[in-house]
């Protein structure tokens, strides 16, 4: 086309017949971007009248934003002129005379005439093609979006190869250059990526947690018109990642309590993402936040079993502990009252009772993980609680440990047992005073948490909560010991300075309160934990225990264990009493049936037959409804599934127990029936 022929009228006429048979829209312009020349196809093509393009400039034929642009491309292009395609790597739009737009190819030569060089384009509207590009395009991105469900969901929660496969499949199905998956784990400072490909992972890794919050605000809705700011977004927050790409997409992998990540993917090519790879790439960011969440709660779930599995092992143990410390110390102190005033024999029998007070406070600590304590839960001043704890701890830590306690004065009561919270709430301090070998800031806090519905929080039922933060500068738990530290037992502290039944004891208390206790930490920031317990209704002041004193009354004592039943008999007959003893309910029936003037049923809850105690009481009530009952047990009843408000004000006495315990425990029980 850069030759004219030598006879210029018949090829005139044959250039003008071909012009107007071409299957595609024929313009011609000037050097000034003017139409000279169109054929009828074109003026089809862009709806307009017969000569009405003639004279018009070639950007009306182009959407208004990038007209502008055009005049500058098409000015360089008359500087060079040449046969060549447009579009290669991006589409183009053309708007016809009603303003409707659609897709075209273009491919331009230059045309040497009598009056200089014009300018030819070649038009074709590809909207079918394009419609065809789209459906096999969409049909692959449903292959691949099947293709990673399948691997997902057949992977286990131990499973990294599923989810490290998906940048390199996102990358071959886009034909793009990288991809990375990112986590923003609440518990570190740095982000999480567990699969990437074409980006340095300690480039990803490195990224500022704050830089990735900022990247998902500016690109929350992955909608087309919404990634014109992804790439700008990500030079501003990240600019190591964005550097050498022309477009970037960002989405979010979605989570109960906001985006628990980003899906990130960039191209060397502008334009890249359009809507049907935005819709792809946000399918798969919602597969894999399911995949991720599914995994975290199997966790959660294989986690909280493994420590009920422990609970029911270590209830068991404290269980026949409880009855072998109960017969030791039953026996000191009947040792005590016999024996004679010397100083050695006494100091012995001293030692020997220190000894079993140590393991009755191991075997409570082991019923307090296994949520068998026998808790005796009231409303407690929180503010007054945090000022008598800031005092102790004063006094407690030393003067390199620098506490602050923070509780505002509307901080509702807490409903929970105060002994164990306070002893719980101390653990956790001196967990902080140990991780903290130089010295360091302790910080606990106190505040209202409200849950209207399972969505605010699935850890804990709809209602009002107070939380307790302890939070310490400390040297941080490695991620290891943090999936381990509520085990009882486990412990990184050397040979003698630990039992490491601190934190499970407090995690049991917590939990067997109605609450929730949470822990991060991470190595080299210290370690914050949150107990969330309820909140008390009402607050009242309890009032005093009766007084105690010695008895007369007939007491019928109901123990399997034949050593423990012998003290209980013996501890009787010194307070007064009229002892009855039964080895099983039989027994116990039968002695009810016969005996008259039977004032009080003491009975273990575990007796070993077939029968518990609760149940022995409920047969008795049926002959004697008013019969007054008091329960012991190493065990005790949290751990058998029964109602004890079944039994109006249970009294429950923890094994072992001093004389001075039962006395006082049978006259409370015996002076409120009587009353």
């Amino acid at each position: 086309m850069n030759d004219m022929p030598s006879n210029p009228g018949a090829d005139a006429e044959l250039f003008r017949s071909l012009f107007e048979t071409a299957p595609d829209a024929m313009v011609v312009v000037d050097r000034h971007g003017t139409i000279v020349l169109v054929n009828a196809h074109a003026e089809q093509l862009f709806g307009y009248a017969n000569g009405a393009l003639s004279g018009l400039p070639i950007e009306t034929l182009l959407p208004a934003a990038v007209r502008q642009a055009h005049i500058a491309h098409r000015t360089h292009y008359m500087s060079n002129p040449r046969v060549r395609p447009m579009g290669a790597g991006y589409e183009l739009t053309g708007v016809r005379a009603d303003g409707q737009s659609f897709p075209v190819e273009i491919g331009l030569g230059p045309v040497s005439s009598s009056s200089g060089t014009l300018y030819a384009a070649s038009i074709r509207d590809i909207s079918e093609t394009q419609r065809a590009r789209q459906a096999l395009q969409r049909v692959r991105f449903d292959e691949v979006m099947a293709q990673i469900s399948r691997r997902l969901l057949e992977a286990t929660a131990h499973d990294e190869q599923a989810v490290a496969e998906i940048p390199e499949l996102i990358s071959a199905t886009l034909s793009i250059p990288a991809a990375a998956i990112v986590l923003i784990d609440p518990h570190h400072i740095g982000l999480q990526v567990p699969a990437s490909m074409g980006f340095s992972r300690k480039a990803l890794a490195d990224v500022p947690r704050n830089a990735a919050l900022q990247v998902l605000a500016s690109n929350a809705t992955p909608e087309a018109d919404n990634q014109a700011t992804a790439l700008g977004s990500l030079r501003e927050a990240c600019p190591a990642l964005a550097e050498g790409f022309a477009d970037a997409a960002i989405v979010s992998l979605p989570d109960r309590r906001g985006p628990m990540g980003l899906l990130l993917a960039v191209s060397h090519e502008p334009g890249t993402f359009d809507r049907d790879r935005l819709q792809f790439l946000q399918s798969v960011a919602n597969i894999l936040a399911a995949a991720i969440q599914r995994g975290r709660s199997e966790e959660q779930l294989a986690h909280a079993q493994r420590l009920d599995a422990l609970g029911q092992l270590t209830g068991g143990i404290a269980h026949d502990f409880n009855n072998l410390l109960t017969v030791i110390s039953g026996n000191l102190q009947l040792l005590e009252a016999d024996a004679a005033e010397d100083p050695a024999t006494r100091e012995t029998l001293e030692s020997a009772s220190r000894a079993v007070e140590r393991g009755a406070a191991l075997t409570r600590k082991l019923l307090a993980f296994s949520r068998r304590q026998h808790l005796l839960p009231r409303a407690v001043r929180t503010v007054q609680l945090l000022a008598d704890l800031s005092d102790m701890l004063s006094r407690t830590l030393g003067e390199r440990i620098s506490v602050t306690v923070e509780c505002a004065s509307d901080v509702p009561a807490v409903y929970a047992d105060p002994g164990e919270l306070e002893a719980a709430l101390l653990n956790l301090a001196l967990n902080a005073r140990d991780a903290m070998p130089r010295g360091g800031r302790l910080a606990i806090k106190a505040r209202e948490h409200q849950v209207v519905n399972t969505d605010d929080d699935a850890r804990l039922a709809p209602g009002a909560y107070v939380m307790f933060a302890v939070a310490d500068t400390g040297v941080g738990m490695r991620p290891e010991v943090l999936a381990r530290v509520l085990e009882p037992f486990f412990t990184t502290k050397g040979p003698g300075k630990g039992s490491g039944l601190g934190l499970s004891m407090v995690y049991g208390f917590v939990k067997q309160s109605g609450g929730h206790l949470s822990i991060d930490s991470q190595e080299g920031h210290g370690t914050r934990v949150k107990l969330y317990l309820p909140a008390a209704a009402s607050f009242g002041e309890e009032s005093p225990a009766p007084l105690s004193r010695k008895g007369h009354e007939t007491v019928l004592v109901v123990e399997d264990e034949p050593e423990v039943r012998r003290l209980a008999m013996a501890f009787l007959r010194n307070l007064g009493y009229v002892p009855l003893e039964a080895g099983d309910v039989e027994t116990a029936l039968r002695l009810l049936s016969t005996q008259q003037g039977i004032d009080l049923l003491f009975t273990d809850i575990v007796l070993g037959g077939d029968m518990t105690g609760f149940e022995l009481a409920a047969k008795a009530r049926e002959q004697y409804p008013r019969l007054p009952v008091l329960f012991t047990s190493g065990y005790e009843y949290a751990s058998l599934d029964i109602d004890p408000h079944a039994f109006g004000a249970l009294e429950l006495l923890r094994k072992p127990y001093r004389r001075e315990q039962l006395g006082s425990t049978i006259r409370r029980v015996l002076d409120r029936e009587s009353a």
